[in-house]
């Protein structure tokens, strides 16, 4: 029976396979047209993966339209400027813009590490028993981070040197005299020790000569503060020519000379690169 069944049963034909599909070669699309598709790829991935694929491509990325048509569809308050600042194009070298764009150094904060995530990116000193890093006795506002760095009994200092080149930016933009660079510092003490502030912000040439400069020493705070902390601000409008560099510094210590860390308190450090209005 068993046999006989399986004799009047048809055979099994089985399903064709699939015809692989023909892979999508942008390559040959008009260069015109893949400019177009290159414009919605990150500018990392442009700059990191597709300028290496072939000279073609390679040609597309380094050339100014790409990331004019990046910058007007993202980015379109910074076109005029970006574009009023350009260089005439070379032949061979990679756009300015696409750092600018993979970077986007305007309106950004440039200080690494403002709030205290350990002491990376500054150069420190330590007086006393040094800088640490805990949490605020005080709100402060718009911080990434509700941290701080703590100073001691003896003068501690800390320092970062911004190159605004390595951020994105280029000379022309620079001395164009349609930026201004913004900083801002948050200081303050705990409630049972008063301390001692100083913030000195330098603007650098490319052999960082000081050709501006801020300071600030405010009086002391006292003793029983209720954990008051303080804003610091300063915007340099008119740059001089040849601005480079950034140098940002400031000190802290406490007024009671205790050891350990009960000096200021220093969080939410921000230097920013802003088009100016007028």
């Amino acid at each position: 029976m068993g046999a006989s069944a399986s004799r009047g049963r048809p055979a099994r034909v089985p399903a064709p396979e699939p015809e692989p599909e023909e892979a999508l070669d942008l390559s040959q699309l008009p260069p015109e047209l893949l400019l177009v598709v290159l414009s919605h790829v990150p500018p990392r991935t442009l700059l990191g993966c597709c300028r290496r694929v072939c000279r073609g491509w390679r040609a597309l990325v380094d050339c100014q339209a790409l990331w004019l048509l990046i910058l007007a569809r993202d980015h379109g308050v910074l076109l005029p400027l970006a574009r009023s600042c350009l260089p005439p194009a070379r032949d061979g070298r990679p756009s300015l813009l696409g750092r600018f764009c993979e970077r986007r150094p305007i309106g950004r904060n440039l200080i690494r590490n403002p709030c205290g995530q350990g002491l990376r990116k500054w150069m420190v000193q330590h007086g006393g028993d040094g800088w640490v890093v805990e949490g605020n006795r005080s709100t402060v506002p718009g911080a990434p981070s509700q941290t701080c760095f703590v100073s001691s009994f003896s003068w501690c200092r800390k320092k970062q040197v911004l190159d605004l080149e390595e951020e994105g930016l280029w000379p022309e933009l620079l001395d164009s005299g349609k930026i201004e660079i913004c900083v801002s510092d948050w200081w303050g003490a705990r409630h049972d020790s008063g301390c001692m502030y100083r913030l000195l912000v330098q603007l650098l040439d490319a052999n960082q000569t000081v050709l501006d400069k801020f300071s600030a020493m405010p009086v002391p705070i006292q003793q029983w503060n209720n954990n008051v902390c303080f804003q610091v601000t300063h915007v340099f409008s008119n740059i001089k020519m040849g601005v480079r560099f950034v140098s940002f510094e400031h000190w802290g210590q406490d007024t009671q000379f205790w050891a350990g860390h009960y000096g200021a308190r220093v969080t939410n450090s921000s230097v920013v690169v802003r088009a100016r209005l007028s």
